[in-house]
């Protein structure tokens, strides 16, 4: 290129200006994506402080961020199994209402995730394990099986931990609240 008659040395330095610009945009645009979701998680943070408050309950919010998500765990106090609920029922009800406290204040849907006393973190093992577990038996049989009814959460972790192993795949059948994971022999 900087041989080119045509393009002289003023097209070289445009093309490379081009290039340096582009790639300021762009870790600029990485930048405010995370200074947002820094921002949605100090939000949903201080929401959940006063909702502990009022219940009078105890713990520690931790904020951080996983990917293209806020990621908020509360944890260290008494009785937070109490706001996990039977199946994370509750903790389902809390974690939406945190994001709409943050829709509130942001104008913008929020995908944040809430984790209490590490119940989301242990789910997502526990969830890990059953379709791997799945995965094998199918490989040795040559039968599809079919799992329990999970919701859209956990059938994609089941889907994301067979995904890893070959030989096997997965999809979801039936409809809402009885959609489920089958794991298939390829």
């Amino acid at each position: 290129m900087a041989n080119d008659p045509e393009i002289g040395q003023d097209g070289v330095d445009e093309a490379v200006s081009d290039v340096v610009v582009e790639t300021e945009v762009v870790e600029s645009e990485a930048v405010d994506a995370e200074d947002e979701l820094i921002e949605e998680g100090e939000i949903a943070g201080d929401y959940l402080e006063q909702l502990l408050d009022v219940l009078d309950f105890d713990g520690d919010i931790d904020l951080d961020v996983e990917g293209d998500r806020a990621m908020v765990s509360i944890d260290g106090g008494d009785d937070l199994s109490k706001l996990v609920g039977r199946k994370g029922e509750v903790l389902d009800a809390l974690q939406e209402l945190t994001r709409l406290a943050v829709q509130q204040v942001t104008g913008e849907r929020s995908r944040l995730m809430l984790d209490i006393a590490g119940w989301r973190a242990g789910r997502r093992t526990e969830l890990s394990e059953i379709g791997v577990a799945a995965a094998k038996r199918v490989l040795e049989s040559g039968e599809p099986e079919s799992l329990a009814p999970m919701t859209p959460f956990e059938r994609k972790i089941v889907h994301d931990a067979i995904a890893k192993i070959d030989g096997v795949s997965s999809e979801s059948e039936g409809a809402e609240p009885s959609r489920r994971v089958v794991v298939l022999k390829d």
